[in-house]
This record gives structure tokens, sequence and C-alpha cells, in this order.
């Protein structure tokens, strides 16, 4: 049997309706010579079953511990036999094509190296988490300053998420996210797949500059769309932003110069406490205390995020093309 054009891989973890959903679409929606590999994290909620009974066809890993976002997908790519990678989350749902226009693309454009394209949420409107500005002082200090909650449609205050841009355009960017990916097989063998120090969020991130630093020009199609499902509770959120800050600030320690280190790592701690005391202000009045609440929390806890994910060295360097 030829190997497949591409592997689709994909990291579940209690998200048994979701996954299912979206391996539905895949098999409704792409015509692309293509394997599935799907690694379950010890669920506990049926989706290894699940997957095993009403797609008997895919390659399902159903693990016995966590691996993490990073190692599933480095499992998953170690057993995948297609020329291109596509990571793709359980919480998508593919339509018109796109991982076929996805593919199109890469092949229209080969001297990006990594593609990706645009997400919405499920009421249609635009999900701008598919790609990213790299960090940097200038968005940091938005951050921390309140510019980028004031102007979110700016492009010069919020410039990290490319403000005021709807995807709907090819465009070169820094970061494409890892709901939606495609990369070369060749490629992702090169850069030794996602780095494990990023135990959540900043993989996709820490790999697209690494793969610059060898040549690569990622780049968006507004032709490849797909439904990526987003929301979470106050709760939720609290620890999705003590783990985003812990992944920003590694990035700082590797990708920013050794010069804008001190100013950068001063500017992410100055982020959750401005957001703590401008929201604390406004809670006096009865409005946001939950979010309030929330930042106070993250700022309670910086001495989980302020120092990073570890403190290992620099993980997987670029090797000469």
């Amino acid at each position: 049997m030829s190997d497949p054009l591409l592997s689709i891989l994909i990291v579940s973890y209690n998200t048994r309706e979701m996954t299912l959903a979206c391996l539905r679409s895949i098999a409704a929606e792409t015509e692309t010579a293509h394997e599935i590999i799907l690694v379950d994290n010890a669920s506990t909620d049926g989706s290894a079953q699940a997957v095993a009974k009403e797609f008997p066809g895919i390659r399902l890993m159903a693990e016995a511990e966590n691996h993490g976002f990073a190692g599933a997908n480095n499992l998953a790519a170690a057993e995948a036999r297609g020329q291109y990678l596509l990571l793709l989350n359980p919480d998508t749902v593919v339509r018109e094509r796109a991982i076929d226009r996805l593919v199109d693309f890469a092949r229209e454009m080969p001297q990006a190296k990594i593609w990706g394209g645009r997400t919405l949420f499920a009421d249609g409107s635009l999900n701008p988490a598919s790609c990213w500005r790299r960090i940097g002082l200038w968005n940091l200090f938005c951050r921390a300053a309140g510019l980028t909650g004031l102007f979110p449609g700016s492009p010069v205050f919020n410039s990290e998420a490319y403000g005021g841009w709807a995807r709907d355009s090819v465009r070169a960017v820094d970061i494409v996210s890892g709901c939606f990916l495609l990369i070369t097989r060749a490629l992702w063998q090169q850069l030794g797949g996602f780095d494990a120090h990023f135990v959540m969020y900043g993989e996709e991130a820490d790999l697209c500059l690494r793969a610059r630093a060898l040549g690569a020009d990622p780049h968006i199609t507004p032709a490849a769309t797909i439904i990526h499902h987003g929301g979470a509770s106050e709760r939720v959120r609290a620890e999705k932003m003590i783990r985003l800050l812990r992944a920003k600030t590694s990035l700082i320690r590797r990708h920013l110069p050794a010069w804008q280190r001190p100013a950068a790592l001063a500017l992410i701690r100055a982020w959750p406490l401005s957001r703590r005391l401008a929201l604390g202000l406004v809670a006096l009045s009865g409005r946001k205390r939950e979010s309030a609440a929330v930042w106070a929390e993250i700022w309670r806890r910086r001495a989980e995020w302020q120092q990073g994910w570890s403190a290992q060295g620099p993980g997987p360097a670029p090797q000469a093309v």
C-alpha cells in the first residue's frame, strides 16, 4: 500500500462528541489521500471506545497516561507516513473541503513550509486565534498598558493578534495556531517536532519561530476555513491564563534577544497586575466582579507562571537546511 499524501494528527482528551463530529467532517469533506492518527490522552469519557467503534479504519493510540499536546503530537508524528502533517484540534469541524484547499495552497506555495487557514466560531463569527505575531516588547507593552483591550481592532495596539485583519486574505504570519497547522513531515523531523518543554500552550509558537530560523515563511489562506469552538468558564479561564503566561515567559527566554529579555519579563508580569488593579476598581461598583476575581487569582498565583514552564535548557536547536 502506497503512503498517503497527508497524515492528519488529532490529540483528544475528554472531548468525545466533538472528536466524533470532527472525524465525521473529515470523512465528509476530504478527498486528499490521507491517514488519521488519533492519540487519546487517557480520556475518562469513553472517547477512545467511541472512536474505535465508529471509525475502525483510523490509527487510534489509546494512551494510559496524558502526554500533553506536544508529547501526544510527537507520538502521532512518529507513526505518520504522509508527506504532509496536519495538526487538527478535536474541537474543530472541517467545512467546504478546507483540508483539500489547505494542501492545494501548500503545493502552490512550497516556500512557506508551514501553512494555516481561517477559523470561525460555531456562530460563523471570526475566531482570530488561527495565527499570531511573535511576542515582542511593543505588543507586551500594549498588553500591560491596557491598549490591546481598549483597541482590539487596531493593527498598532493589538499587533500580536494582527488586529483589524479578518483573515480574509493570503498573508505571511509569524505563528500558525496548532489547531489547524500544516507542515511538511521533513521539516517537522528536522525541527525535532514539538519541544516537550512547553507543557501546554506555546508549542506551535516555538515550532514556527524555530522553523523561521531555518527559512520557513508561514502563510495563512482564507480558502481553507474551519469551525474552531471556543469559550470557557471564568474558573477555567484562570487556569488557562496561568498556563498561557508560563508559555509566554518561556518564549521570551528562548526567542527574544538577550538585551530585550529583562524588559519583556517585566512587562509580562505587569500585564496581570494591571488587569487585577483596573478590574478591582471596576468591581467596587458591582460590575466585572467575576473577571476581577479571575485576575486576582492569576496574580496571587504568580509564583506558578513567572519563571516559565521549567528551568530546562533551550530544547531542540534548528539544524542547518
